[in-house]
């Protein structure tokens, strides 16, 4: 199947003005806000599921419908894989049998960050496929790297792998990365080779835009 898509789109000429300091704000001031209740209990439930397995953890963090938590799960069969998402619609859509190793959750990731780091959950990889860019200047608390939760993600450590078909959406993170962290993301285009984790990153690459994906190892906090 072939796909059409239009490219993203925005009124910023370059690396948010406002960015280091939304993320001055996030380091200075942690997220107060109660946990959501459903969160809780899917949490809780994750929780128990990772510690039976006994294995290293992957997070894919807005695994959507679930198609990249499943084939990270058969590209990883020694780690317990954890595709996270806030739909109910998107996680029930039918993909086939999850593998044994991997867990769907229907969850808020803001409050699931602060559980993880809660309960002290150090993934060997963490994932954030296409996440919605918000492109609009206006929306630069709705992007991860200008949210009050940024400094949590960062916290669980791990090697975190952020792909984009925005390369601001990228180039924003990274700034935000050595803000927090004092490392360097690697960035660069990436190329699938038809090897697509996301259907989204079979529609962009398909409709011939270029992708771009950020590598960065952190330490867990």
């Amino acid at each position: 199947m072939q796909y059409t898509s239009r490219s993203v789109t925005t009124n910023q000429p370059g690396p948010h003005h406002d960015l280091a300091r939304q993320v001055d704000r996030a380091l200075a001031h942690p997220l107060r806000k109660p946990i959501a209740d459903h969160t809780q209990q899917a949490f809780e439930q994750a929780n128990h599921w990772y510690q039976a397995c006994n294995a290293p953890l992957i997070l894919d963090s807005g695994c959507g419908v679930g198609v990249s938590t499943r084939k990270l799960a058969l590209q990883f069969p020694d780690c317990a894989v954890i595709g996270i998402d806030r739909s109910e619609d998107r996680l029930g859509r039918d993909h086939g049998a999850l593998p044994d190793n991997a867990l769907l959750v229907r969850a808020d990731l803001v409050d699931l960050w602060r559980l993880a780091k809660q309960a002290h959950w150090a993934p060997e990889r963490h994932y954030l496929l296409y996440p919605n860019p918000y492109p609009k200047a206006a929306h630069l608390k709705m992007r991860w790297h200008g949210h009050p939760v940024l400094p949590t993600l960062l916290a669980l450590g791990g090697c975190l792998e952020l792909r984009s078909n925005w390369q601001l959406y990228v180039e924003e993170f990274a700034l935000a990365v050595a803000q927090v962290t004092g490392r360097q993301a690697e960035v660069g285009i990436w190329t699938p080779d038809g090897e697509y984790l996301t259907p989204f990153e079979a529609k962009y690459d398909q409709s011939g835009q270029t992708l771009w994906r950020l590598q960065v190892e952190l330490e867990r906090k």
